[in-house]
Formats: structure tokens, sequence, C-alpha cells
């Protein structure tokens, strides 16, 4: 029988599929992969040995300043307010007003004191003249009752030799006898009053021995009182004690407030810091001295700070937190503990651009140079108010005024010596 299909034409040939180990192509990607990789890698290595690793940097930084609470030093009520909130205040402004009706008073008083205490210290003064002169008078009357004395005796001796011949009567010499007695018992009397003065001058001298008027003891403490009284009438205003914003004002108008009631705060921000919380482990190369480039939230990155490394923490936060971890006890977890660093900012950058406590700020320090110190070795300048407030000499003075104006001419061409 014959085959009668068609014969099948021939067809092409499919190549025959490329094993994967041997794609040049799929080979050449991964190693341009490979060698991105490792050129990264090399990169960030090079950038973290040569560039990172010279810096420390937190986000864990705030503005930090001096806020000062204004305190009365005594009790009274307000009478007046002269500064409210976000005001800005000189130092020796004064912030609030106490009523000084009671102030007044007792510095009246005191100057009353001062100048009783002045008159009678004069007056002991011149007891030592006066007792000095009856100590002369005793003694005149001892030679008066003396002689006296001696007359008497000798009449009684001539009337006991008359005596036995009967030209002198027993009476008559009775009473020669009781008049030797008397003049015994005045001369006696009169040496006692001697003693008594003596006593009396020696007892006042006491008391004025080696002092003027003015350094008396009873004259210095009437002063003091005086001063004290001085000063009270001083506190009733409450001055700014530095230049600064008012903040927290919670005193009201007519409000009888205590000694040591908080009224306002007054915060200096020309003088600010900033307080950055490092990790433990960044503060190995931290030093002293060490320039530090910050940027503000508040500002963005369009502005940058530079300061330097103040101070360095002398304890972790939680170290002194109101409740302090107690590691010792049930179970426990590490936790990195982190240490506030001191930085001081630019004057100059803080009057272009101020800031306000409690700001966020970021923080990085040029660690490059380690030679600083890595605690602080001398004490920081402590703050200070100005001279402004001090009213010493003007005490002094109402106290010199009020001595000078109750010594009399004899006292007033004494030197006083300052009390």
């Amino acid at each position: 029988m014959t085959d009668t299909s068609a014969p099948t034409p021939p067809t092409a040939s499919a190549p025959a599929p490329t094993p994967p180990g041997n794609n040049p192509k799929r080979k050449q990607g991964l190693t341009i992969l490979a060698a991105v990789v490792v050129v990264a890698g090399l990169g960030w290595a090079a950038y973290e040995y040569l560039v990172a690793s010279h810096y420390e940097d937190t986000d864990n930084a705030y503005v930090q300043g001096d806020v000062i609470q204004i305190t009365p030093q005594i009790s009274g009520t307000v009478l007046s307010i002269q500064a409210n909130d976000t005001d800005f205040v000189k130092a020796g402004q004064t912030l609030v007003q106490l009523d000084p009706a009671d102030a007044k008073i007792a510095l009246d008083q005191a100057e009353a004191a001062l100048a009783q205490a002045v008159r009678q210290a004069r007056t002991l003064y011149a007891n030592n003249t006066t007792l000095q002169a009856q100590i002369a008078l005793r003694e005149a009357d001892i030679a008066k009752a003396r002689v006296d004395v001696q007359r008497t005796s000798d009449d009684l001796k001539r009337r006991q030799s008359l005596s036995g011949n009967g030209a002198v009567s027993k009476e008559e010499l009775q009473h020669t006898q009781q008049q030797l007695d008397s003049a015994q018992s005045t001369m006696a009397a009169a040496q006692a009053g001697v003693l008594a003065a003596k006593e009396q001058l020696a007892s006042n001298q006491t008391l004025t021995e080696g002092t003027q008027v003015p350094q008396q003891p009873s004259v210095q403490l009437a002063a003091a009182r005086l001063r004290e009284a001085f000063l009270t009438t001083q506190r009733t205003a409450l001055l700014a004690p530095v230049d600064g914003y008012v903040a927290k004002r919670t005193v009201q108008l007519g409000q009888r407030v205590a000694a040591g009631t908080p009224l306002m705060s007054v915060i200096a921000l020309n003088d600010v810091w900033v307080e950055a919380n490092f990790k433990e482990v960044q503060l190995r190369s931290i030093r002293i001295g060490q320039p530090v480039t910050l940027v503000a939230d508040l500002y963005g990155k369009k502005v940058s700070y530079t300061g330097k490394v103040s101070g360095l923490g002398a304890g972790t936060g939680a170290a002194f937190s109101l409740l302090p971890a107690q590691n010792a006890t049930g179970n426990w977890i590490k936790v990195v503990q982190r240490v506030p660093v001191r930085i001081a900012l630019e004057p100059q950058q803080l009057t272009e651009h101020p800031l306000r406590v409690g700001l966020s700020m970021t923080a990085e320090v040029d660690v490059t140079k380690t030679d600083g110190l890595p605690l602080a070795d001398v004490p920081r300048v402590a703050l200070a108010q100005p001279a402004v407030l001090t009213t010493d000499d003007a005490a002094e003075q109402l106290v010199q005024r009020v001595i000078a104006a109750n010594l009399g001419q004899a006292g007033s061409a004494k030197p006083h010596a300052k009390l």
C-alpha cells in the first residue's frame, strides 16, 4: 500500500538555551552592583574615619537661662505693679511697690531711739565730771570733820585734866565727849561718802571708758536698729536685679504678700546658654573649649549659631531626678544615660537672632582637639546685683546725721568713726 500523505517541510532548528552561569549581561550587572556596594562602603568608612568621627551631635538640646524670681524680703500690701509679662526692664527699675506706711513709722521710731541713746550717752559722760566733783566735796567734808575731831579731842583732854580739881563739872565733861563722838561720826560718814562716790564714778566709767559717744554700745545698738528700719523702707520697692524680660507675673494689685512669695520672674535673654544632653558614649572626646555649631528650630538651618563647650555636668539627668532609678531592685533593663553639656553662645548672635528659654536646638561638637579639660577647674563668675541696688551708704549717712544732730556743740567737734 502506497503512503499518500504529504511530506513534512523542513523547519529551522531553535537555538539551545544559555546556562545561567554563562550569561554575560547578568554577570556584568552583578559585578557593577558589587562594585557600587564596595565603593559605597569604602566611602562611608572613609567618611566615618575622616569626618564623622570628629563630630558628636544631638538634637536633645534646649536653651537655658537664669530665671530670676522676684520675691519680697518683707510682708506688705501691693500698691502698684509697674511691669507686666513680656515687658523689658532695666536693672534697678521698680517692678512692684509695697505700702511703705508701716516701714516709715518704724523708721521714725528708730531715729528717735538713736537720738535718745546719744543723749543718754552724753549724760553718762557728763556724770563722770559730776561724780568727780562729789568726790572732791566729800574729801573736803572729811578734812572739816578731821579738824572737828581734833578740836573736840583737845577740849576733852583739857577738861579731863581739870576734872580732878573740880574745875569742870561732870556734865560738861560728858557734853565734850558727845561732841567728840559726833565729830568722829561725821568724819566716818564723810569717808563713807567719798568711798561711795568713787564706786559710782568707777561704775559710770565702765560705760564710757575707752569710747566716745558715737562708739558707745547703746548708741551702736540704736544705730544698727536705725539701719535695719531704713533698709525695710527701701525694701518696700522691689527692683529688677538685672536687665531682662518679665515672665510669670502672679502678683495682683492690693494683694497682701508675705516675705518670700514669688511675684514674677525676670529672664536675661542676652545671657542664655544651651544645655545639650549627650549620651554617655558620646562624652569620650568632648572637652571644655571645643567649638560647637548649633541650629534652632525657631529659625531653621538658615541661621547657624557658633558656641563652645563651657562645662560638663557632674552627673546624669537620672541621678538628679525627683525619683531616681532603683537599679538594684527587681528586673533591670539597661538604659543609655545622658549627661548635660553646657554650651556658651556668642552675644552678638543672640542680639541678631534672640532665643527664648526652653527652645529646641541641634548641637554638633567638633571633637578634633581633645587637649582641653573634661571638667572645669576654676569657678565661674557668679551673678551679682548691680551697685544701684545697694543702700548701705545712704543708711550710714542717715545714722551719722542723727548722731551729729544730738551730740551738741561739745561733741560735734569730735571725729566720728564709722559705726
